[in-house]
């Protein structure tokens, strides 16, 4: 750390998680400094970025926007790299205190791989990392004695509730759900659903892809998935709650009847603050709820006749090898298709259901097996 401060490799700045981090950055500027920052292909607002926080290096994934990047911030003494390489290069920078994956989909994968292996702690906003790959990520931090400081707000909650609790055992985990843009609704009621619709989540600012997996409620499928590896516990144990305020983030519900619960603001701020910190807790007025402004708090089970998905994901862990990625892989092209209005938002379903009933099942798998799988899906599954 320099000056006190620890220094933040962000992958993926530019993205919902990403510019909320730099928020928090902003917010405290005496604890934080972003050592490095990286963008897909959002070259201008990284330029931005870059001249605001002034970081050792920044990574602009796009390689044909290398010498935009370059010209513009010639001035200024920073690091230019360019390719998904460069990713994996500077998440081993000795400079970085941790590595904050804010990368979407399985993109995020290899260079969180690499910052285990420069034993670099990670505070994980990337679910998709434990979902392809949860066995392997987690001996490599084992292995590394590298924490894994959950970004999610629902893992987040659970990290929280667990804390003075490492010795106690966990019965269930109650993972709560906003419902997404069409709680309440019906397939019949979902067959003329478009992008513009779905982009509507009522409590939480995402990016495109989290917003449509939370009204498909895959994305509670993948946060099932997700935190079956990183609480080590058995799939059968999450039990998905959909809980319309996203006042309560999570409970974990302990073997003598005991529930605790996480509260706060939906805001992903929050938890991304919390990881960044802890075992600290910083003073932040901005970001407090005041529980009198609370009406009620309600919770429902999810409707998985209409929503299909979360039982997907709950097929997939059971299964276990290959076929959460498989099925990570089909979800990702299904929800590009769906955005850009190539099939409609009850194909999605279909498609991955589809994907991993046709796709080569591999039960004993490494690294290769999954960039394989992530590839075959992606090139095959978009020509049907």
């Amino acid at each position: 750390m320099t000056d006190g401060k620890k220094n933040i490799a962000v992958l993926g700045s530019t993205g919902s998680i990403g510019t909320q981090t730099l928020d928090i950055m902003r917010m405290h500027k005496d604890k934080f400094s972003a050592e490095i920052l990286t963008a897909g292909s959002n070259a201008e607002l990284l330029v931005s970025q870059a001249k605001e926080f002034q970081p050792n290096a920044v990574v602009i994934a796009d390689e044909s926007k290398y010498n935009y990047v370059k010209d513009a911030l010639k001035d200024d003494d920073i690091k230019v790299f360019a390719g998904s390489n460069a990713l994996e290069e500077v998440v081993a920078f000795k400079s970085v205190d941790i590595v904050l994956t804010a990368l979407v989909g399985f993109a995020g994968l290899r260079p969180t791989v690499a910052a285990l292996q420069a034993r670099k702690p990670i505070a994980l906003a990337n679910k998709e990392t434990m979902v392809v790959a949860g066995q392997l990520i987690r001996e490599l931090a084992v292995e590394n004695n590298v924490p894994i400081l959950p970004v999610d707000s629902e893992h987040s909650a659970i990290f929280q509730c667990l804390q003075g609790e490492w010795q106690n055992n966990i019965k269930n985990i109650l993972l709560t759900a906003s419902g997404g843009a069409f709680r309440g609704m019906k397939r019949k009621d979902l067959e003329k659903i478009r992008p513009v619709d779905a982009l509507r989540n009522p409590n939480w600012n995402m990016g495109a892809k989290v917003t449509v997996d939370s009204a498909t409620l895959m994305n509670k499928g993948l946060e099932v998935i997700e935190a079956r590896w990183l609480f080590g516990v058995d799939a059968k144990q999450i039990k998905a709650v959909v809980h319309p305020q996203s006042i309560i983030h999570s409970m974990v519900e302990f073997e003598d009847g005991s529930i605790k619960a996480q509260l706060s603001r939906p805001d992903m701020r929050l938890p991304i603050m919390y990881a960044l910190s802890y075992p600290d807790r910083l003073p932040t007025p901005s970001l407090a709820m005041n529980i009198f402004d609370i009406a009620s708090l309600t919770f429902e089970k999810p409707d998985t006749e209409t929503f299909p998905c979360l039982d997907l994901a709950y097929e997939a862990i059971r299964k276990g090898g290959n076929m959460p990625c498989i099925m990570n892989a089909a979800n990702e092209v299904a929800v590009k298709m769906f955005l850009e209005e190539k099939i409609t938002f009850l194909q999605i379903a279909d498609m991955i259901a589809r994907a991993m009933n046709e796709f080569t099942f591999v039960k004993d798998c490494d690294m290769d097996t999954y960039i394989r799988t992530d590839e075959e899906v992606k090139q095959k599954l978009t020509v049907y």
